[in-house]
């Protein structure tokens, strides 16, 4: 399109319109197009963006149509010695006797590879791609963007790890920011938003049913975790995977693998594998008899003193929830935080405290460990702190000695907490949840706004007069006439 003179907004967009309606109306004005992609290479804003308006407009149609050809052209030989009239009359009629949107044989169309070649350049190993993932996944709320994204996901995932010895932590980081944001309807009625519209979906097409979007979900998760992942990521996997991963799975039970070897890491990463081990057995019936014992192992000093330590008594009340459980097993968790609150910080020690208390309540066999009326004198404390198995401790013949050291703590609090043993346990249990949270700071400061009822008495003599102290010095030399 030559232009001698700058044109004015509204004659580039007369113009362009002229060209649009001359291609949409005919193919003989093919080479129209070439006129409207020019017009893109103007060093005007505004008809930069008329044109740009145009190619969406031009685009959109002919995808509408199906005339719009993506990949490689053949060759000019290929054209001479390929199809002739009555063949491409055959495909022709053949493509007219389907439904929209299947093939000859009645399958859905295939998705060309190219049309989530952005999957791949966001999961990139070079560069943090965080931002463009995060305004990508307004797409993902349609069904069939994010069942594509999901197979996309896993083959680049595959792809990545092949040809790469040693991954960055830049993939691993977009891969997770990526697959995180991938969250599936809970009913089969919700699959219904499609990006590409249809005049009629057809039950042969798997991007409808919401059992395949599960598979391909569970693919593509499976596809991520068999690979070793950076520390940082373990904690994040293991935090959205009881809320986030598990309940959309086809099988949450091939979940297991990883959720055991996540075990033997220690700390928080095996605390939070077992908070998913324990959906794992109580909602998909899996067997996993080492469970409470990797619990009890992550029982030692540290654990009142590390910044999960919220977290893992909250998953720890929950797991000891059940009356089910055998006796021997409750009084071998007591016994051990009995044992190690002896050196516990306040703070810990008034969520500990009451922790145990509630393991009394619900357990009434083990409430022989502070009463035991017709129990041996004995001289040491049966209880082995060293045995990692809880079976084989011995809680069960200890009792609950350190409870009454506390009762002699300096902190009144603590003091008073410790002396509920002392009393017959009430039925309802004492909620702990207000307790997990509470900090060293927390204590001083409440302590500081307690006003006490009475002054606190300095001298345990009392005096009588300025001078009438007993033994003072000034009263044996002076006197006050």
């Amino acid at each position: 399109m030559e232009r001698e003179r700058k044109q004015s907004p509204a004659d580039a967009r007369r113009t362009l319109g002229r060209l649009l309606q001359a291609v949409l109306a005919s193919r003989a004005e093919a080479n129209s197009v070439f006129d409207i992609l020019a017009v893109l290479q103007s060093e005007d804003q505004e008809e930069i963006q008329e044109a740009v308006r145009t190619c969406s407009r031009l685009f959109g149609a002919m995808l509408e149509r199906g005339e719009l050809f993506v990949g490689q052209l053949p060759s000019e030989d290929a054209l001479r010695t390929g199809t002739g009239p009555q063949d491409t009359h055959e495909v022709c009629t053949a493509g007219r006797s389907t439904a929209p949107g299947e093939g000859p044989v009645g399958r859905p169309l295939p998705v060309p590879p190219h049309s989530f070649q952005v999957v791949g350049g966001l999961l990139s190993p070079e560069e943090d791609h965080s931002l463009l993932i995060s305004q990508f996944c307004q797409y993902m709320e349609y069904d069939d963007i994010r069942y594509h994204t999901m197979q996309a996901a896993t083959s680049t995932t595959a792809r990545i790890t092949k040809q790469q010895t040693e991954v960055p932590i830049i993939f691993w980081n977009n891969a997770f920011a990526l697959l995180s944001a991938v969250s599936l309807p809970h009913q089969e009625c919700s699959v219904t938003s499609f990006y590409v519209k249809h005049a009629e979906l057809s039950d042969k097409w798997k991007v409808t049913h919401l059992k395949e979007h599960r598979k391909a979900f569970q693919e593509m998760w499976l596809g991520f975790l068999k690979h070793k992942l950076p520390l940082s990521l373990y904690k994040k996997v293991l935090v959205a995977m009881h809320d986030s991963i598990l309940p959309h799975l086809a099988q949450p039970t091939l979940m297991i693998d990883f959720l055991t070897s996540a075990c033997d890491v220690g700390g928080a990463i095996s605390l939070l594998a077992l908070n998913g081990l324990f959906i794992l057995i109580h909602k998909h019936n899996l067997e996993y008899p080492d469970f409470y014992q990797k619990l009890y192992g992550l029982l030692d000093p540290s654990i009142f003193h590390v910044k999960y330590r919220a977290r893992f008594f909250h998953l720890a009340d929950l797991f000891l929830s059940s009356s089910h459980l055998p006796a021997y097993l409750v009084a071998a968790f007591a016994k051990r935080l009995a044992r190690l609150a002896l050196t516990a910080p306040p703070e810990a020690l008034l969520m500990a405290l009451p922790f145990i208390c509630n393991l009394l309540r619900r357990h009434p066999a083990c409430r022989i460990l502070v009463h035991r009326p017709q129990g041996p004198e004995l001289d040491a404390d049966p209880y082995n702190p060293d045995e990692v198995d809880p079976a084989r401790s011995h809680a069960l013949e200890s009792c609950l000695w350190e409870l009454q050291t506390l009762q002699q703590h300096y902190h009144p609090e603590v003091s008073k907490a410790a002396s509920v043993i002392n009393q017959v346990l009430s039925v309802p249990e004492t909620s702990i949840a207000p307790l997990l949270e509470l900090t060293a700071y927390e204590i001083f400061e409440r302590d500081l706004k307690k006003k006490g009822s009475e002054p606190v008495p300095l001298e345990f003599i009392p005096a009588r007069g300025l001078l009438g102290r007993q033994n003072d010095l000034c009263a044996q030399f002076f006197t006050l006439s």
